[in-house]
């Protein structure tokens, strides 16, 4: 029989050795112990196939879309309907700490985004932001310049920002208008890349492209609920740098997802790292992903999907199934020699991407954070990593 351990260990892809040494350092340190025998326990529950979980998310996404009245992004930039009414009804930000946007345009001014006023003939930021809205010329800025430029803007640009230049609003969800399309055809090569968001500014936007892909609105109104919990996160970071005598080098930090470079150092007791980003979408071997560590975009997602959650009142019957992903956010199985997800948004993306990329690396930085919770709990979670995000 799989030792616990080893059960544990093959999900996440790293030795069996470092998460026996995690259990005796945590369990030292908590006085908790048992932890990863009845994780173990808990993922033994009976296996899935992926193709019958995908079923399952097919079902999800026709639910939700007949739910959203089949919303159409092409016909939602100057009204965003029910997609953003409902997103917002399950989670509704407070207000945030962001840039003002005045100061944000004169930041725009001193680097003049060359190719965006080119393509819309325009010859003033100002006049461009009057024309098309702040949401939109600052969403576009990443899809239309090119690298060069964005490094430029942000290592200079945001060089000098103080918390003068920062003021309370809310946050803002836009639908571009369908004349943005043109301009966003290198961004959206892929078309699972048509909605981001702006930390800094406070902006949530979506690209319209159709819905004729299975999955594709559960994507897009899960990544809406995931980005009202992120955005909210880093404001309230934000305004604990403004406390600080460096604030625009943390505030560029933190917009960055610096991950430390060095490994964790040896110790008589448990180290973990805080890593704000997901490393694996970058490099799979990055050795920080193999050392243990916590994640905050897995927690957005944790309570995204308790958010989602919130539909099955609404809907019945057929509002049980968006509770059925609640807490399996770091569940995973080997089967068959194949590693499966159970993690939504992996699902989602599977899905999605037609099978073209079976995700797994939510579900794996879910695992990690769960291991941390089945110690010391959420509430110990979230307080130490946005303790620790800058160290």
């Amino acid at each position: 029989m799989t030792q616990p351990h080893q059960i544990i260990a093959n999900l996440l892809g790293v030795s069996e050795d470092i998460l026996t040494d995690l259990d005796k350092k945590m369990t030292a340190h908590t006085g908790q112990s048992g932890v990863f025998e009845q994780l173990a326990l808990d993922l033994a529950r009976g296996p899935a196939r992926r193709e019958a979980l995908l079923d399952r998310i097919i079902k999800l996404d026709e639910i939700l879309n007949a739910y959203l009245g089949r919303p159409n992004l092409l016909e939602l930039s100057k009204n965003c309907g029910l997609l953003c009414q409902t997103a917002l009804e399950l989670r509704r930000p407070e207000k945030g700490f962001f840039i003002k946007k005045e100061k944000a345009i004169e930041m725009l001014e001193t680097f003049a985004p060359a190719r965006l006023l080119e393509h819309f003939k325009s010859n003033a930021v100002r006049d461009l932001v009057e024309q098309e809205g702040f949401a939109s010329v600052f969403g576009a800025l990443r899809f239309v310049q090119d690298k060069d430029w964005m490094h430029t803007f942000f290592d200079k640009a945001y060089n000098d920002l103080t918390p003068d230049d920062f003021e309370e609003r809310a946050v803002e969800l836009k639908i571009l208008a369908p004349g943005w399309l043109k301009v966003a055809e290198k961004f959206i090569e892929k078309k699972y890349h048509n909605v981001s968001h702006l930390k800094e500014f406070g902006v949530i936007f979506v690209i319209p492209l159709a819905i004729d892909t299975p999955g594709e609105i559960a994507r897009i109104f899960t990544l809406l609920l995931h980005y009202l919990n992120e955005v909210p996160f880093y404001s309230s970071l934000f305004r604990k740098a403004a406390k600080t005598t460096d604030f625009a080098s943390q505030v560029k930090s933190l917009l960055r997802g610096d991950v430390p470079e060095s490994a964790i150092p040896e110790s008589t007791g448990p180290v973990w790292r805080v890593v704000q980003r997901y490393l694996a979408k970058e490099d799979q071997t990055d050795f920080r992903l193999f050392e243990p560590h916590v994640n905050p975009e897995a927690e957005h997602w944790y309570k995204a999907g308790r958010d989602l959650a919130g539909l099955a009142d609404r809907l019945g019957d057929q509002g049980e199934i968006f509770k059925a992903w609640l807490d399996l956010d770091y569940f995973g199985q080997i089967n068959a020699g194949e590693h499966v997800s159970y993690n939504l948004i992996d699902l989602i993306m599977t899905l999605v991407t037609k099978g073209e990329t079976k995700y797994v690396y939510h579900q794996q930085e879910a695992l990690w954070n769960e291991i941390f919770v089945r110690y010391l709990g959420r509430e110990k979670l979230n307080e130490l990593i946005e303790e620790n995000i800058l160290t």
